[in-house]
């Protein structure tokens, strides 16, 4: 089978999606990741939790793209952040998200243009253009996204909540594999 084959078959397994994501291009991430049907016990071996934040979990990063599982407990949320201009797939493994998107209005103030809720299996896109963006789990359990970034993240702008400016910040995972 040549890597022509991989971009149009529907992984059934983390290590298929990783070929299929590997072998294809950017623009077979799309159609890839809202593909994918897992069931959370799939992600038993990234997953790790807080009481303090969600978490970052690294399943891989390479120099095309970048695939983490985020586990929230009830009512954990992003700050105000974009993606250092890069795409970003979430893909709801369990439980339910509200995504908040601001943009910024004449005077400097963000303002929330689209507020979205996805469940299980759905799909959210975003890239810096659209604007900036916060996660929520609003399911009254834990919760898990897999994130899929093309290219990898290192840092981001995230909004501070005390200056109400935006600031660089560091990324880094929780655990890594």
């Amino acid at each position: 089978m040549n890597s022509k084959d991989h971009a149009t078959e529907t992984p059934k397994t983390i290590d298929e999606l990783i070929t299929v994501l590997s072998e294809g291009e950017r623009t077979t991430y799309n159609h890839t990741i809202h593909s994918i049907k897992f069931p959370a016990n799939t992600f038993d071996k990234y997953s790790s939790w807080s009481d303090e934040c969600y978490t970052r979990n690294c399943i891989i990063n390479n120099e095309q793209f970048e695939l983490i599982l985020l586990c929230w407990e009830k009512g954990q949320v992003t700050q105000i952040h974009d993606h250092g201009g890069e795409e970003c797939w979430v893909k709801v493994i369990e439980g339910e998200f509200r995504e908040n998107i601001y943009k910024e209005d004449e005077a400097g103030k963000l303002k929330i243009v689209k507020s979205t809720i996805s469940k299980a299996n759905e799909v959210t896109y975003m890239k810096d253009f659209m604007g900036f963006h916060s996660l929520e789990n609003t399911a009254n359990k834990r919760s898990m996204s897999l994130h899929l970034y093309a290219k990898p993240i290192s840092n981001c702008n995230v909004f501070d909540e005390k200056t109400k400016t935006f600031i660089n910040k560091d990324l880094t995972y929780c655990t890594s594999l």
